[in-house]
């Protein structure tokens, strides 16, 4: 179910758009994750912090509706959620950016 889920979210999120971001979606989005503690210590982490806000694939992921309302209801998706940052700061420090 996971996987269909996922596939779904892609082809909404991608669908007749022409892959800009919505700032204010995004925006609106990190304020609701900022509700819950496990999103607050990791926004708060100096170690991530930065990536809410320059890099393209964290906000590309916090565009999605689908994906937000998953790492909120789901422990597994939170888990995700915070590797994938993870893998984003690995990446960042190897391009000498984030």
């Amino acid at each position: 179910m996971s996987l269909l889920f996922e596939i779904l979210s892609y082809i909404f999120d991608s669908f007749g758009q022409d892959h800009s971001l919505d700032t204010r979606k995004i925006d609106q989005h990190i304020k609701e994750l900022n509700n819950y503690p496990w999103f607050k210590v990791i926004y708060d982490d100096e170690k991530y912090h930065k990536l809410f806000f320059v890099n393209r694939e964290v906000r590309k992921y916090l565009q999605s509706k689908f994906r937000v309302k998953r790492i909120i209801k789901s422990k597994q998706a939170q888990m995700k959620f915070i590797k994938f940052l993870q893998l984003q700061t690995i990446k960042g420090g190897r391009k000498g950016e984030i």
